[in-house]
């Protein structure tokens, strides 16, 4: 069990951040039975794997939303692999109709671009 400075310090994640994904409901951390004089929380090691996980997902576009369901789902063995390989399939499919757009932004932009270059002084 660690304190959040030590999980902040193990995952590289603000405490802040630590804080606004538990309360977001994304994990829980634990009091320690029989200690009442302080107020402190606890996490384990389930809850660094999910830091893990949560960093992972948002840098491939997840939402905060997408990433509860996934946290639920896994932890709680709630979904089977074809369901899971089904969720990261559509979110693959997400990213790919994304980079679809991002292209067509981009040729519209260099052909903005040339028309200026060609026209403008």
């Amino acid at each position: 069990m660690k304190l959040i400075n030590q999980l902040s310090k193990e995952t590289g994640l603000p405490i802040a951040t630590i804080r606004f994904y538990e309360k977001s409901g994304l994990f829980k951390g634990q009091k320690k039975k029989g200690i009442t004089t302080n107020n402190y929380t606890y996490y384990d090691d389930e809850v660094t794997e999910k830091l893990d996980l949560i960093r992972d997902a948002k840098s491939v576009g997840f939402t905060l939303s997408e990433i509860k369901e996934l946290i639920d789902a896994w932890y709680n063995k709630r979904i089977s692999k074809p369901k899971k390989m089904e969720i990261l399939d559509a979110k693959l499919a997400q990213i790919n109709d994304k980079i679809k757009e991002l292209n067509a932004v981009k040729k519209q932009i260099n052909y903005l671009k040339r028309e200026v270059e060609k026209y403008d002084c």
